[in-house]
């Protein structure tokens, strides 16, 4: 049974080298293809037959890539689904750990081949320090430490897709229940939220036994690659060229500095208007007016059609691009039981087509979560004309610009779902949010720093080493009686357990994603015509490039933060009842 929403996709070139009938799920008919490749390289006897060769290899890489992507995907749709389950951890068991020594060879003779020095610089630049990487990083000892991550991850994301709680007679998901926090009735609000926390408490020490199991493996990957510590290693194979460790901490220290006192007289407003000795976790989402919730839709049509006309609003050829994508049925937006958390948007790599999947309950945030995908599937759309799969792909620092810049582009079109009033109050509330996600967003980077440079800490170390961060950045909310669920909140931070150091990405992307917003304020039409250049581009240039055709610089330090909380400053002021 097919368990995809999309059907038959329309194929974005016939292909040149891999057979058609080839069963990518089937290492015995995949291997064949590999030794084609190894054995065709040496006899390259032009720069052109060089690159033809790249070519090959990349539309095999491309169509794999592809297969465990539809895989994933429909694990995700139904983490109920046993054969769903099943087809997928086939490929991370039996395909994906078979793949990685076939690739690292061909990385190798790449490298190695005497036509290389041959090929563009200007081309080839980015491609050739990323092989470099892979191939200093491998190590066959590696695939089976990867391949048992890749299935504690999977025990991570079934586990959180079975948890439902019992609410007034009615069985709902951890997301539907995040509807309550912003209802006007506080007894209401507290009562879902402790639902739901002493739910997530349940699984609590599942997931500190899965987490302890994923950290173990992480530090052994890295032992075995000649690293002191896990750190050390994530930068490394995530090619962070541009920045280290100590630049994200210096990042933290200017969020502290220079957000979270934003956050704090933020939270000082909530509590006077709310009329409150001290801030609840529950109040944290309610209309601080006490007003009825946004509810911008309430079937996920709605939200398709009311989206649709932001798109045609804001620029023709992202509407149509969205356009493209409902008729292709590459959206799965609705929450339902068995549904993996989350929102993400996935390419099909040799399609070279999007797909989002989230977990729509009618609220704002739903809303923003669509714009926010959207522009991860512009990027992809816009970089579809590049031939080398490897570079159909942006480091994940100016992947995350293209859908911040996508949710701030898209929030100046409200109006399709709200009436003015209204319309100026979500997008208080979306700076609000941007505004809180900085300091969230050095917590857990900084989370993961202490982790990852304390080997053999306990889960108690742990837990306090994560309260120490709670106090640093998350501002003026009392959680006195909750103590255990306060300890626990990394719990749901889905990147800790399955994307570690994938994090800090959001913090650098959102000030791009200002700086792009603050252009399009003065000139709309180039600041879209900068943002679709720079999405163009895939991954073909270093990241400072990346950002400068977008129309932004790479910057991330007190210096670049501080004209963007003035900013932020003066729009919320502007937006303010």
């Amino acid at each position: 049974m097919n368990l995809l929403p999309f059907g038959q996709l329309p194929s974005y070139a016939p292909r040149q080298f891999v057979d058609a009938k080839t069963d990518l799920g089937d290492w015995p008919q995949i291997a064949p293809w590999f030794d084609r490749l190894e054995a065709r390289s040496q006899p390259c006897a032009s720069v052109a037959d060089f690159e033809r060769w790249l070519l090959d290899w990349s539309e095999l890489s491309a169509a794999l890539d592809e297969e465990g992507s539809r895989r994933y995907i429909a694990m995700t749709c139904h983490t109920d689904d046993v054969g769903a389950e099943k087809a997928y951890l086939h490929f991370v068991e039996a395909v994906e750990p078979q793949l990685k020594p076939r690739q690292f060879k061909l990385a190798q003779i790449y490298l190695a081949h005497p036509l290389r020095a041959q090929l563009s610089n200007a081309r080839y630049e980015v491609f050739d320090r990323n092989t470099r990487v892979q191939v200093e990083l491998f190590r066959s000892e590696n695939v089976e430490l990867e391949t048992e991550q890749a299935r504690k991850g999977q025990e991570y994301q079934k586990l959180c897709g079975a948890m439902t709680v019992q609410f007034r007679g009615e069985e709902k998901t951890l997301v539907q229940m995040s509807r309550y926090l912003e209802e006007p009735d506080r007894a209401l609000r507290q009562e879902a939220w402790e639902l739901v926390a002493r739910r997530r408490l349940q699984d609590a020490e599942k997931m500190e036994e899965i987490f302890d199991a994923l950290v173990a493996l992480r530090e052994k990957i890295a032992a075995n690659a000649g690293f002191a510590n896990y750190l050390d290693y994530a930068f490394r194979s995530k090619c962070r060229f541009d920045y280290s460790a100590e630049d994200c901490r210096d990042f933290h220290t200017a969020i502290e500095k220079q957000i979270v006192p934003l956050l704090r007289e933020l939270q000082a407003e909530r509590k006077q208007q709310l009329q409150l000795s001290a801030l609840r976790p529950w109040d944290l989402a309610v209309d601080p007016s006490n007003r009825q919730p946004l509810r911008p839709f309430e079937q996920v049509e709605q939200l398709v059609a009311r989206t649709q006309k932001i798109f045609d609003s804001l620029n023709g050829e992202l509407a149509g691009d969205f356009r493209t994508m409902q008729e292709l049925r590459l959206l799965d937006l609705a929450n339902r039981k068995g549904k993996a958390p989350g929102g993400y948007q996935s390419t099909l790599n040799e399609a070279r087509l999007p797909f989002i999947f989230m977990n729509a309950v009618g609220v704002q945030r739903d809303l923003e979560t669509l714009l926010h995908e959207a522009g991860h599937a512009f990027h992809a759309l816009a970089s579809r004309g590049e031939d080398l799969h490897a570079y159909r792909e942006a480091p994940i620092e100016f992947c995350e610009v293209a859908s911040m810049s996508m949710e701030l582009l898209g929030n100046e079109y409200l109006e399709h779902f709200y009436a003015p009033p209204e319309a100026r109050r979500a997008r208080r509330d979306h700076l609000e949010g941007i505004v809180e996600v900085f300091p969230w967003i050095a917590t857990v980077d900084a989370f993961q720093h202490w982790i990852y440079t304390h080997p053999g800490h306990t889960r108690g170390e742990r837990s306090a080493a994560w309260i120490e961060l709670m106090n640093r950045f998350g501002g003026d909310v009392d959680w006195s009686g909750y103590e255990p669920a306060r300890a626990n909140l990394w719990h749901r931070q889905l990147h800790i357990f399955l994307h570690p150091f994938y994090y800090v990405e959001y913090g650098i992307a959102q000030l791009g994603a200002l700086q792009i917003w603050a252009n399009s304020k003065t000139d709309r039409t180039k600041a879209l015509r900068d943002y679709r250049r720079g999405l163009a581009l895939g991954g073909s240039r270093p990241l400072p490039e990346l950002f400068a055709a977008a129309g932004c610089r790479f910057e991330f330090n007190a210096r670049s933060i501080e004209p963007f909380v003035a900013l932020l400053r003066r729009e919320l002021a502007a937006l303010a009842d």
